[in-house]
């Protein structure tokens, strides 16, 4: 016999007021709850990978989500999550996660510099691995649009040669995106664009 029941989709709510609960297991911040990773994704713009789904729709997941560790810190930052180290036992402060987060993830600070002031200037940063880069950005956010920049980070005295330059400018130019050196200290954007002569 058929079951005709459909399964009621929960709904996500506009806004939650406590703390979204994190863990921090084997240096990875996941978000159990589906409700609440979907409610990150979704109405928060943008935060976390639902684990398992390549390209989420902007609608409710069955799943948890995983945050990159420049999103958990900038959640545990502005309270809208908790960390909880599943191996200390213990909720991690700010100043704590920000620690590990050093030793874990290369050039954590310059990073979370520029994601910081993107997110402020109303952007949608993305891990840009798949690019090349640090970050994609967005201006509404993926699946509503292509990313519009692929973002490099580059402290004020670090070097680019000519070849990373031009390397990094083609592979932009290939994706149809706007290539661009952020510099943490100075929060200064210099866009480069290639063209035929």
């Amino acid at each position: 016999m058929e079951d005709n029941i459909s399964k009621k989709v929960p709904e996500i709510p506009d806004n939650i007021t406590e703390k979204i609960p994190a863990k921090f297991i084997n240096s990875r911040v996941i978000v159990f709850d589906p409700i609440h990773a979907s409610y990150l994704y979704i109405k928060k713009k943008f935060f976390g990978s639902p684990l398992g789904i390549n390209k989420p729709r902007l609608e409710y997941f069955s799943k948890p989500s995983e945050l990159s560790l420049i999103e958990a810190y900038y959640l545990l930052n502005t309270e809208i999550i908790t960390i909880f180290d599943v191996k200390e036992k213990r909720f991690l402060s700010s100043e704590e996660f920000y620690e590990i987060a050093k030793k874990i993830h290369h050039k954590f600070e310059d990073k979370y510099v520029i994601y910081k002031d993107l997110r402020e200037k109303g952007f949608v940063p993305r891990p840009g691995l798949k690019f090349g880069a640090d970050f994609v950005v967005y201006k509404k956010g993926p699946g509503l649009e292509h990313s519009s920049f692929i973002v490099h980070v580059r402290p004020q005295d670090s070097k680019i040669t000519a070849i990373d330059m031009v390397r990094a400018g083609r592979l932009a130019t290939s994706v149809r995106k706007k290539f661009v050196i952020a510099n943490p200290l100075t929060l200064s954007y210099y866009f480069f664009e290639w063209f035929k002569p």
